[in-house]
């Protein structure tokens, strides 16, 4: 794991927050890669953000955690970029992602972002 990555989620939140990704997509609004990951944060329009745990290298994506922990958006780290680029509908990795309208996925984006504040008071 990479030196940035401050928690560790399970496999199952990974998932969740995956599919909110591709289901925003359809239904909502995203913003793909950590430029437009930051600029939604910095913006205060991001619901919940996923940034790749397999950066490389990671000062591309470093910023995204602490500037969230700020911001008070929530976060999650995934294992792979590539999951997040093909939940973005890409054919090649995405660095970070971020759920600007959750249209339909609200609900799971509502979910995790519970999960996340649990797992980060223990």
């Amino acid at each position: 794991m990479a030196n940035y990555v401050t928690f560790e989620v399970s496999d199952e939140i990974q998932n969740k927050a995956l599919e909110a990704v591709e289901t925003a997509r359809e239904t909502g609004k995203i913003k793909k890669g950590s430029n437009e990951a930051t600029k939604a944060v910095e913006r205060g329009i991001a619901q919940l953000v996923l940034i790749g745990a397999d950066v490389e290298p990671a000062e591309i994506v470093m910023h995204l955690g602490p500037l969230c922990e700020e911001k008070k958006v929530p976060y999650i780290f995934v294992t792979k970029q590539n999951d997040i680029g093909a939940a973005c509908g890409l054919e090649v990795g995405s660095a970070a992602a971020a759920v600007i309208k959750p249209g339909k996925a609200k609900e799971i984006v509502d979910e995790i972002a519970g999960q996340i504040a649990a797992l980060k008071a223990e």
